[in-house]
């Protein structure tokens, strides 16, 4: 499992009973989460006094119930990198933290590239990644379907210095952008992408991971660089194994490049217990340089 271990303003204090409770900066915030099917040790202490605690709904959703007058944002660091966490009506913070053991392979790569990197960063979000590649030093393009989740990529941006950095922000449908770039013949060397279990377009377009990963990939493949240094898809759709990432991967980009295929379970320490928090998959494509 790949661990997200190096954060200063996050940790995971404790789980049990469905949730897990957070330290966000000076804050903590107990959220669901699917995973955690054991139950909670000694729900004293911090449990108790969490500044917020998202309560699910039986009928689906659910809702914030706030012990501490929190700001409307705030923001938290890693390393270089500034975010803003706001709790959103969908239990969510506006990032994911053990996505940082990705952060740290894209910087490491595209510095170690030696040469200027395009990066393609699709379903974007609030633009983890894309602050990561655009600071180790290159041009990314980040394309997200909502607007509101662009424009929080933009401050995240600004909150890391890289107001001047060359990034590219795009609103719209990433199947569409991408079948764009490729009729402008437009490459990039890395694309990563995090695509959701399920959408649907603007025009009534159904996205279903299932059906729709493999041939977004194959699309893809077309926009990539002749020399390309790595592609990443990470995945939190229950029931899809890095087993399958890898096939993917394999059939697709390193059928054409060769290069290694690194997958598996990415994850957070809890503080409590010491054990560790499964949160999603990653499937890694890279090149040999």
């Amino acid at each position: 499992m790949y661990i997200a271990n190096n954060w200063k303003d996050y940790e995971l204090l404790d789980t049990g009973e469905g949730d897990k409770l957070e330290r966000w900066g000076n804050y903590t915030l107990r959220r669901p989460d699917p995973q955690i099917i054991w139950p909670i040790a000694e729900e004293t202490g911090l449990w108790n006094k969490a500044d917020g605690h998202y309560h699910r709904s039986s009928s689906g959703g659910g809702e914030w119930e706030f012990r501490t007058k929190l700001p409307e944002r705030w923001t938290v660091s890693y390393g270089p990198l500034s975010f803003h966490i706001r709790p959103t009506n969908f239990k969510h913070t506006g990032l994911f933290p053990e996505q940082a053991v990705n952060w740290e392979w894209m910087m490491n790569r595209i510095r170690g590239a030696n040469r200027p990197i395009r990066v393609l960063n699709l379903f974007g979000y609030t633009g983890g990644a894309t602050v990561a590649c655009a600071a180790a030093g290159a041009e990314v393009c980040h394309v997200d379907a909502a607007k509101g989740m662009v424009q929080w990529c933009r401050e995240n941006a600004e909150l890391s210095g890289l107001q001047n950095a060359p990034i590219r922000y795009i609103t719209d449908d990433v199947f569409k952008f991408v079948q764009r770039e490729q009729r402008r013949e437009r490459q990039y060397d890395a694309i990563i992408m995090d695509p959701p279990s399920y959408g649907r377009g603007t025009n009534g377009e159904t996205w279903k991971l299932e059906t729709s990963l493999y041939p977004f990939l194959e699309l893809c493949m077309t926009i990539l660089s002749d020399k390309p240094l790595f592609v990443l898809i990470n995945s939190y759709t229950t029931g899809i194994s890095p087993s399958v990432l890898r096939n993917i991967l394999h059939m697709t980009v390193g059928r054409k490049y060769g290069g290694q295929i690194h997958c598996g379970e990415i994850g957070l320490e809890i503080t409590k217990s010491g054990l560790n928090l499964p949160c999603g998959i990653l499937g890694r494509w890279e090149s040999e340089e």
